[in-house]
């Protein structure tokens, strides 16, 4: 499954990676050498090794990557770069020694920063020097200039070798600072991973450490996972980070990050991810595009320390909006496309099959903030909503910290509740009554649930609406079906004065029970206006 073509400049302002000298060591066997493969002499290598390593880089000075030939990169633009095709015969690992080939992607203009990777079998790594010769491109590409052994942009993962289109499908793919994502169930990219995020939304500005050397170690079986290990620095940070990926259902990562800070960061953001949100059914502005949706993500779901689902729509906001939600020792959050419907999109991109991506903590986090950051957009080639954890205790000069969690690639939430029916849809309208006048600055909100939890109501004895509103004043609230389908609906008006955003928080109950996720809703009444 290629990448997508779709640019994301909010990625190209980080996009990078760099060199640093491997630990000495010694071979204690050689590394099968794969066909047509450059390999520089063995050494040896362990996760606990680049833990050590990382702990040193981060006493020592940031010593900040150098591109090789950055006057040649500089030329490599998107165009030049798409024409640079990795062979397939110089895969890692398709001789046999692994289940899933390997091939790198290319420096160029917006991946100047190379990262250096590692064959490990045993215990013992092999770099694979950068030719040429590995590549397909133009006999006139500028490419061609650069010196052997520049290293590589990233790496991807394909398909099984037992299967006969391994060659044009991969399912992982590691390309860009801390950037990484892999396919859902539905067989398709769409947001993005990341090592770290630091100072994410601060007025001093972001910054965007980079891996910069990968270590791929292969499954021997399909039920086996790759392990891929990664050094990251930055000038805040340095860490290593051990990947057990397996491919199944989706795509299931277990991320074990060790990170060592060599300066006080404000935002220390972990576990995060990045997505795209234009605009939706509540907010799709009018004749802005002819598509009726487009994002690759629609909510952030959450899953509290004490047991509450929650569910926040995403916003393309007016300015950059942070939100907060406290927790202790969270089960998970994540970034979800909830939207299957393929006409709702229309779109040749599919978005409809964009992976939902679930953090599951595998450890006690303690106590923090789930933080959500969204961007104002005006196109879809934008990444604008980023999603992570925040620890309570400030992130210190000196600190070593750990995070474990798996990461899952899937349609949707891994861990369901039937329970509970689901937000399936928001709309907003002008308020009012039917047949009489519309008040001016008063939206009509229409929340759309579906779960057997709502089976049995009838419009005549139908569910409680719990709501509370931050500010201003909630009215004409009502639960109904919605007619010809299994969906239930709650109503309700919002007046809010001034232009400061209303936190909206509402449920459907039986008594003192509820019956749905909590629906979560920033109104921006400045966006909103009815």
């Amino acid at each position: 499954m290629a990448i997508s073509v779709r640019r994301r400049r909010f990625l190209q302002t980080a996009l990078a990676a760099a060199a640093l000298a491997p630990a000495a060591g010694s071979w204690r066997r050689a590394l099968a050498q794969p066909a047509g493969l450059d390999l520089a002499d063995g050494e040896a290598f362990s996760f606990e090794g680049l833990i050590e390593r990382a702990r040193a880089m981060a006493e020592a000075p940031y010593d900040p990557p150098q591109p090789p030939r950055p006057d040649i990169l500089g030329k490599i633009d998107y165009d030049a770069h798409g024409k640079l095709h990795y062979r397939r015969e110089f895969a890692a690992f398709a001789d046999g020694s692994g289940v899933y080939p390997a091939t790198f992607f290319h420096l160029g203009q917006y991946f100047q920063k190379p990262v250096h990777i590692f064959l490990v079998e045993n215990g013992e790594a092999r770099e694979v020097v950068y030719e040429s010769a590995y590549f397909d491109m133009p006999a006139d590409s500028i490419a061609r200039q650069l010196p052997d052994n520049s290293g590589f942009a990233g790496f991807r993962l394909h398909e099984s070798i037992n299967r006969d289109d391994w060659k044009t499908q991969d399912w992982v793919a590691f390309l860009g600072a801390s950037y990484f994502r892999a396919i859902g169930s539905l067989g398709q990219y769409g947001l993005s991973a990341r090592g770290v995020a630091v100072d994410t939304a601060v007025t001093s500005g972001e910054e965007f450490p980079d891996f910069r050397e990968f270590y791929i170690e292969p499954a021997q079986s399909e039920d086996a996972p790759v392990t891929v290990c990664a050094l990251l620095d930055g000038p805040s940070i340095a860490g290593a980070f051990r990947f057990e990926i397996r491919r199944g259902e989706g795509v299931t990562m277990d991320v074990d990050s060790r990170l060592f800070l060599r300066a006080d960061i404000e935002r220390l953001g972990v576990a995060p991810l990045t997505s795209m949100f234009w605009y939706s059914e509540q907010n799709r502005p009018y004749r802005t595009d002819w598509r009726p949706e487009i994002h690759d993500s629609d909510g952030l779901a959450l899953w509290t320390g004490g047991g509450e689902r929650l569910w926040r729509p995403l916003n393309n906001p007016d300015i950059t909006r942070v939100s907060a939600f406290s927790d202790d020792n969270p089960r998970g959050f994540g970034l979800m496309q909830r939207d299957r419907e393929p006409t709702h999109y229309l779109d040749g991109v599919l978005y409809h099959r964009r992976p939902s991506l679930w953090v599951e903590p595998l450890d006690r986090w303690g106590a923090g903030e789930v933080q959500l950051v969204e961007i104002p957009t005006d196109d879809e080639i934008h990444d604008n909503i980023v999603a992570f954890w925040v620890p309570k205790e400030p992130a210190r000069a000196g600190q070593a910290l750990n995070y474990r969690y798996r990461l899952y690639w899937q349609g949707d939430n891994p861990f369901p509740v039937d329970a509970l029916a689901r937000t399936v849809a928001t709309r907003i309208g002008r308020g009012g009554e039917a047949g009489k006048p519309r008040p001016e600055g008063v939206n009509k909100f229409v929340v759309e649930f579906e779960g057997s939890a709502l089976d049995g109501f009838t419009r005549d004895t139908p569910p409680e609406v719990e709501i509370t509103a931050s500010r201003g004043t909630v009215s004409l609230i009502q639960a109904e079906p919605v007619p010809d389908t299994p969906l239930w609906r709650a109503v309700f008006d919002l007046k809010a004065e001034g232009a400061d955003p209303v936190e909206i928080r509402l449920y459907l109950r039986k008594g003192g029970e509820p019956l749905t996720e909590t629906w979560l809703y920033q109104h921006l009444p400045t966006l909103n206006a009815s």
